[in-house]
């Protein structure tokens, strides 16, 4: 009998979870398209506020420079709100984060929302009873806010991608490494070997591109260290990737080392590597963002390395776009559910 019941119980609450999930899709797909472009956001605020500390703290936070560019773009383009104004136009952005400050707040904090007026949009709330407490909120949830919209603003090009993809790159891939990214369509297959593929988009001026490669794992060597990191893509890179011109190629700028996170997710273990690049005795170049992991086998280490070359434009968004490629990426064992 105590069986059946936890059965029962069991079914019961599947049913829940999954009407749920129902009904939250119905509400989404209710919701009007978002607006606004990519990388910016709304901030609902005070002229005055703005034009104070806590106005000052969300540049110091979200407008600071982007790192590893080769010219200064900020991090998100913020626009300023007041309250007053925050009708329907503004509602249905992308990105909006709401300061709430006032005596009658009698629970300060961080909160977040999805679709609220859109979708596929992202709503920051923060609650404060004065402005003091607003800024520590901000300063004390700062990684927490850019990780948030870093998330909206990649799930987004992944699910864009996955609705557009181009499907022929994937299996080629998968054969050589196990695993792939999901490729936006217009995206091509440069060039490949045993080891190695090169898959671009390039229409004119521009270049977004993802190298994959691997190599052998050496015993008693950190293969996640930033040495043998740099070494072996460094490797790869002359031999794979030539340039214009004799005894040119690819390379890892020295100029400023690139720094290395080793994160986690969905699953899926690698060191994040973000630096710059460039030609070895030319004049090319521009930013870098990396993925390091082990094989499934643990015998290679596999690396996709995705890179923009746009002389004539910023390359904040070219950046974000071919980092969120790098984060589809499943093995051969999810594919067939990614790709349904």
């Amino acid at each position: 009998m105590k069986r059946i019941l936890t059965y029962l119980a069991l079914a019961a609450m599947t049913v829940m979870t999954l009407a749920s999930c129902s009904e939250e899709k119905r509400k989404k797909a209710l919701l009007p398209n978002i607006s606004g472009k990519a990388g910016e956001v709304i901030i609902v605020l005070d002229k005055s506020e703005w034009e104070g500390d806590i106005g000052i703290t969300l540049r110091d936070t979200l407008a600071a420079d982007c790192p590893f560019l080769p010219q200064a773009e900020p991090l998100y383009t913020l626009v300023d709100v007041a309250p007053s104004g925050f009708n329907n136009m503004f509602q249905i952005h992308r990105n909006i984060i709401i300061i709430n400050v006032g005596s009658d707040v009698t629970e300060p904090g961080v909160v977040i929302r999805q679709n609220v007026w859109a979708a596929p949009q992202c709503v920051i709330s923060v609650n404060a009873p004065d402005s003091d407490t607003a800024v520590a909120l901000i300063k004390e949830n700062s990684r927490k806010i850019i990780t948030t919209l870093e998330q909206a603003e990649r799930d987004r090009v992944i699910s864009n991608t996955k609705k557009y993809e181009e499907l022929s790159i994937a299996p080629v891939i998968t054969d050589i490494f196990g695993g792939s990214p999901h490729f936006p369509s217009g995206y091509k297959i440069k060039s490949r070997t045993s080891d190695f593929i090169w898959v671009t988009y390039a229409p004119q001026d521009t270049q977004q591109s993802i190298l994959i490669f691997k190599y052998p794992v050496v015993d008693g060597e950190d293969m996640m260290s930033r040495e043998s990191l740099t070494t072996n893509i460094n490797a790869m890179l002359q031999k794979n990737v030539p340039g214009m011109f004799e005894n040119t190629y690819m390379t890892i700028a020295p100029v400023i080392a690139p720094s290395i996170t080793y994160m986690n997710y969905k699953g899926h273990g690698f060191a994040e590597i973000r630096g710059l690049w460039e030609v070895h005795n030319d004049f090319m170049g521009g930013p870098f963002v990396a993925h390091a992991f082990y094989s499934k086998d643990g015998k290679d280490m596999i690396v996709m390395l995705a890179f923009v070359y746009a002389p004539k434009y910023d390359k904040r968004q070219y950046l974000r776009q071919i980092e969120s490629v790098l984060y589809s990426f499943e093995w051969k064992e999810e594919e067939t559910e990614g790709r349904k």
